[in-house]
């Protein structure tokens, strides 16, 4: 039964989270993606930790603790490359020759 609610609170949060994302104005992406920049950042730590925890021995805990840190790193790597790219996109352009 424990099982059962676990499921729940997760579809639960996974459709809440969509439908407040969905709502949300589209000049507000870029504060929101700073925010899951954050997001990721606690994400990464906690595969940090949990690599750290694995057991030596165990190639399989080792290896999902590796996967989880490298996705991490990349998911928290990407976010600041599209949130650069979006602020890119408000900066006025300066002409040339004046």
């Amino acid at each position: 039964m424990e099982g059962f609610l676990y499921l729940y609170v997760f579809m639960l949060a996974a459709f809440t989270g969509y439908e407040v994302i969905a709502r949300v104005p589209v000049i507000l992406h870029t504060p929101l993606m700073s925010g899951s920049n954050f997001v990721h950042g606690v994400v990464l730590v906690g595969a940090m930790v949990a690599l750290g925890a694995a057991d030596p021995d165990d190639p399989l805990q080792l290896a999902i603790g590796f996967f989880a840190v490298l996705l991490g790193a990349a998911n928290a790597a990407g976010g600041y490359v599209v949130t650069e790219r979006m602020l890119g996109m408000f900066q006025s352009k300066k002409k040339g020759g004046a």
